[in-house]
């Protein structure tokens, strides 16, 4: 038997042994492939290392079932930094045009939360990739005014801007995966 997938290698395989019943599960790299296979009595398995087919074929059962990554959207979007006011001023103008919100996260290139944030942040772009634009401004590259135009005191902050203010925000000093929820519930508010 052979079986097509996109990753060719198989990364684990588990063997389960019942009195009677013996199950093997194969699985591929990422959600790519999940093969079971069950067997009853005595029969032998195909193993990949010594290429044996199984001897004995009375009720053997064979499930392969694929999971593919929906291609068409993408695993996270990369952030685009806001440089200055002039910029923000842009962002906001088009923004308001097209009557979506944006998110922007306010971080600081030393800040360790700042950092282990922003890929999370990414993953959270891409679910919402045409309802809402992620940017970032990390405030130690940008003049003070923009820092001062968003109130920001304490990093990362995450804020969500509509119609040209700032309506929203969230101060991600605690564990990401409960800033990223508080994230997720903020845009549900105004998408």
């Amino acid at each position: 038997m052979s079986v097509l997938a996109a990753n060719s290698h198989v990364i684990y395989r588990e063997m389960y042994h019942n009195k009677d019943h013996q199950q093997q599960l194969w699985s591929g790299g990422g959600n790519s492939l999940l093969l079971l296979q069950t067997t009853s009595s005595r029969c032998s398995w195909f193993d990949g290392r010594n290429k044996e087919l199984c001897k004995k074929n009375s009720k053997r059962d064979l499930r392969v079932a694929a999971c593919w990554p929906d291609m068409t959207r993408p695993a996270s979007v990369e952030m685009e930094p806001i440089d200055d006011s002039h910029h923000l001023d842009k962002i906001l103008l088009q923004a308001h045009e097209l009557s979506q919100p944006i998110i922007i996260d306010w971080m600081a290139s030393w800040c360790r939360k700042c950092i282990y944030l922003k890929p999370k942040l990414e993953k959270l772009a891409a679910e919402y990739d045409t309802k809402i634009k992620f940017y970032c401004v990390d405030v130690n590259k940008v003049p003070q005014t923009l820092v001062k135009r968003g109130n920001i005191s304490k990093m990362p902050t995450i804020q969500l801007w509509k119609d040209g203010e700032m309506k929203a925000e969230v101060i991600g000093g605690h564990k990401a995966w409960l800033v990223i929820e508080e994230v997720r519930e903020m845009i549900q508010k105004f998408v």
